[in-house]
């Protein structure tokens, strides 16, 4: 009797053991110990704080040109505020130092959360544009000055509308939906004010 007691306590410990072990490793490997959840949060929270979404090639295109292309309003309306001989192209120069001055600052804010640098001045060939615009004085400038507003906005607004479509990045999609009509707006006034100008000569 004494022998069989003694050989069943070892016997129950052995059995504790095996039966702990195994808890301990089921609470391992199990979901709700958070393990693999925080795994995926942890590689999770760098993208997130780049971001979001991959930036496309053609998307950083858009970024640069509209950058390039808002220093260039600027500066041509401050060429249009000093050399304009009309009231109607002096008060729309004003308009775009107002309107793209904003929108550049917009534009930076975007391109800064999105790790994009942007080009701090106009393209070569628009600084060719404002050099010669720049040696036209009176109703030659007007003309030549709303001209240009007309072929410019024309370009930015199908620019602007089909990044508004397409972009995948949501802030660069939110940022051509909101800057768009104010675009839009800026080409149907320089259409309104350009033939004027020109009947003027």
């Amino acid at each position: 009797m004494h022998i069989k007691k003694y050989l069943l306590v070892p016997a129950l410990s052995l059995a504790v053991l095996s039966f702990c072990s195994i808890a301990a490793l089921a609470q391992y490997n199990s979901p709700s110990s958070g393990s693999s959840a925080n795994d995926t949060q942890t590689q999770a929270q760098p993208q997130s704080k780049m971001g979001g979404t991959h930036i496309t090639h053609s998307e950083r295109e858009f970024l640069k040109k509209a950058a390039e292309g808002g220093e260039a309003e600027v500066q041509l309306g401050q060429l249009a505020q000093q050399k304009a001989s009309s009231s109607a192209v002096k008060q729309f120069g004003e308009r775009m130092v107002n309107d793209h001055t904003k929108a550049n600052d917009q534009l930076k804010q975007v391109a800064g959360e999105e790790h994009v640098t942007l080009p701090q001045s106009p393209s070569a060939a628009q600084k060719a544009e404002i050099q010669r615009l720049s040696k036209l004085s009176g109703m030659q400038f007007d003309d030549a000055y709303m001209k240009l507003m007309v072929k410019d906005h024309t370009k930015d607004v199908s620019e602007f509308r089909e990044a508004s479509k397409t972009a995948s990045n949501p802030k660069i999609r939110q940022f051509a939906s909101e800057t768009l009509p104010t675009l839009e707006s800026h080409l149907k006034e320089a259409k309104s004010i350009a033939p004027k100008e020109t009947a003027r000569k």
